[in-house]
């Protein structure tokens, strides 16, 4: 177990329980002056200790984890990187801000998320009276997409009364992958009067559901496993709305379209956790080392549908291996991130181009393994390929994504896309960052900017930024 210190989350929980020092101790069956140690950084934080600390509260493990602290520091140099702060702060110095104060760190961060939503107000309030000016804004997640996307990734991408309901429900129907929709069709008759009739009604509408009727149309295009998908979401809908509407609730969210699209994504999550269910689809993911293909042909649904359901599989009590999923376009739009630990996906400027999702399209169907290391230390091993979504005949246009699930190097040997791979040579990983904006390894050919927030002598920039001056030069 690596060195943790952690005196000022010892101290924080001794506050809010009320005990002293030499209280605490006592349930903890340690010397006062050990926690005295402890709590002012003279000595680690040991396993011992974190297991004492369990037994004696019930505190989660995992409230002293590394893996929210790293989540913490990419969050926070994110936000601390917005020029319109006027303070160049170092990766040390946030660091120990994440580590010994993550409370004053999760609050700088929702007061930087509103100051930014303040200064696109401004700048529209501006344009609209006339006036000849622009706020200095920054991509921010004021929208509903992003909103709910933030709301998933503050959730690790695990909704646990869900999950559970959708795995009670499996095991009642006796659902197997072979009469799935047959299954559930049945379900929805039974419990909810719902006709299920095969019907196209046009090439982007895969469900339609007419509440007067009570009939829900599905395009006859859908494969198997998607229809049973499908209707997996109209069963959560119709027969979990209280569960669903009580996390929409609890998220307190800025409006109502934003409320309505998490609603959607909440029933999409209790759709893949009915059809895969958890204990069941886990053991299968062991079994098969998280061999994603196979987990396809055994659950019958596609690529990127078992890459969502590996970002879940963060159950207290049966942990899977805590992957992180992208979906990116050819243009490095990303449509869809979830992560259900620490890696952070960089909301200012797009994502690293040495990052093997973009390399992707450059073989359609074939999956790439890459070994990329942060500038943080850590290091990951990634799984990309290319998926496509096309309905309709010749000359109809169709979607092709990169898709790419990660997860951290310590857990590589238990999957089997680690194979051939060497996870021990420093050599290996190839140096990649959230982006360029954010990004501080200065030395890199791809860079395409300096760092936002970053001041440089001229000698400086020429020496650190030869690449991203030629280009300018070359253009102007």
């Amino acid at each position: 177990m690596k060195k943790t210190f952690m005196g000022v989350r010892l101290k924080r929980l001794r506050e809010e329980r009320r005990l002293t020092q030499a209280a605490l101790a006592a349930k903890l069956n340690i010397s006062l002056s050990y926690l005295n140690q402890l709590e002012n950084n003279q000595r680690p934080l040991t396993l011992p200790v974190l297991l004492a600390l369990n037994a004696a509260f019930g505190l989660d493990v995992q409230s002293f984890s590394e893996d929210d602290e790293a989540r913490l520091v990419s969050d926070l140099r994110d936000a601390l990187a917005d020029p319109g702060l006027g303070e160049t702060i170092s990766t040390a110095e946030i660091r120990e801000l994440a580590i010994n104060m993550p409370a004053v760190g999760r609050a700088l961060l929702v007061l930087h998320r509103k100051y930014r939503f303040t200064s696109e107000q401004v700048a529209s309030l501006a344009a609209r009276l006339g006036e000849d000016r622009q706020a200095e804004t920054v991509t921010l997640p004021s929208t509903p997409y992003e909103e709910v996307r933030d709301f998933f990734y503050a959730s690790h991408n695990y909704f646990d009364a869900l999950d559970e309901a959708a795995e009670a429900l499996s095991t009642k129907l006796g659902l197997v992958p072979e009469a799935m929709v047959s299954t559930l069709a049945g379900h929805l008759a039974r419990e909810h009067g719902v006709t299920l009739v095969m019907e196209e009604a046009s090439a982007d509408v895969q469900r339609r559901f007419d509440k007067t009727l009570k009939v829900l149309r599905l395009s006859p295009r859908l494969r198997p496993g998607q229809q049973a998908f499908q209707l997996a979401t109209q069963v959560a809908m119709l027969g979990f709305e209280r569960e669903l509407r009580e996390l929409v609730d609890a998220a307190r969210f800025s409006n109502a379209e934003t409320e309505g699209l998490a609603r959607i994504g909440l029933a999409n999550y209790f759709a893949g956790a009915l059809i895969m269910p958890y204990r069941r689809f886990l053991a299968s993911a062991e079994r098969v080392r998280y061999d994603i293909e196979l987990l396809g042909q055994e659950y019958q649904v596609g690529f990127e549908t078992v890459c969502h359901r590996l970002s879940t599989l963060q159950r207290n009590s049966e942990r899977g291996i805590p992957f992180f999923f992208i979906r990116v376009d050819r243009a490095g739009n990303i449509s869809k991130r979830q992560s259900a630990t620490d890696f952070h996906f960089s909301r200012v400027g797009g994502t690293c181009p040495l990052w093997n999702v973009y390399e992707a399209f450059a073989s359609p169907g074939k999956i790439l393994t890459q070994l990329a290391q942060m500038p943080d230390g850590r290091t990951y091993l990634w799984i990309a390929r290319t998926v496509s979504h096309h309905r309709g005949g010749y000359g109809s246009a169709g979607k092709t994504f990169a898709v790419a699930l990660g997860c951290d190097v310590r857990h590589a040997e238990r999957i089997v896309y680690s194979r051939g791979l060497d996870l021990k040579s420093p050599d290996s990983p190839t140096p990649i960052g959230l982006g360029c904006k954010v990004c501080e390894r200065f030395e890199c050919s791809q860079r395409a900017f300096p760092p936002i927030g970053r001041t440089l002598q001229v000698d400086e920039t020429l020496s650190r930024f030869a690449p991203y001056t030629a280009a300018r030069a070359a253009e102007t």
